[in-house]
């Protein structure tokens, strides 16, 4: 029996981590138990914690620690925007850039022929039911700007056309890009949403 199996258990179960190879894996672990007090002790216990008490919002697919997590129940976003995101991580990227003041919906992916996902694998009933019963005045598609993602946009749009106010995020040139960096998608993008100075 190896000496090393349970470091070596470790390692792979790092390396599965999305950024993580076997050698950034490798390098994390040692570094985890060079400074085993500090924090290998500390991670294994915010891990146990995490697994114990994480769970998905019921209302909007947000990650937190109750049923319904932090920005649903805030009163403060309740404005009537709702703003529809593929998954958690949109919905934090959203959260960082501290602009947007509405509420959330997190698909849970996006539509896809190809891997057989479909609206009701995603949370597009649940988007109709909030659009109905919230009070909702404007829903703000922020998808991707890939093949699933407008295919999504599109669906949802047909599905909540006449019930509310359907705008998406801009999208072209970002600040401090240059057009000789872009692909010819972006600079048609850009082109296509031009506006007035």
């Amino acid at each position: 029996m190896s000496s090393t199996r349970d470091i070596d258990n470790l390692i792979e179960l790092m390396a599965k981590l999305p950024g993580l190879g076997p050698r950034s894996a490798r390098r994390a672990v040692l570094h985890l138990i060079r400074k085993r007090a500090l924090l290998l002790t500390p991670l294994a216990d915010q891990i146990s914690v995490v697994a114990e008490t994480a769970r998905e919002c019921l209302n909007c697919g947000n990650v937190g620690t109750a049923d319904i997590c932090d920005i649903c129940e805030s009163e403060k976003r309740a404005t009537g925007e709702l703003c529809v995101v593929e998954d958690v991580a949109d919905l934090w990227a959203m959260e960082r850039a501290g602009v947007f003041k509405g509420r959330y919906h997190v698909l849970g992916g996006t539509l896809s022929a190809l891997d057989g996902v479909g609206p009701d694998d995603l949370r597009i009933p649940r988007l109709r039911d909030r659009v109905a019963s919230e009070g909702i005045t404007e829903v703000i598609l922020a998808l991707n700007a890939t093949v699933d993602g407008q295919t999504t946009a599109h669906y949802i749009a047909e599905q909540l056309d006449g019930q509310v106010r359907l705008t998406s995020l801009a999208q072209g040139v970002p600040i401090g890009g240059e057009l000789d960096y872009l692909d010819d998608g972006t600079i048609t993008a850009a082109l296509r949403a031009r506006k007035e100075l």
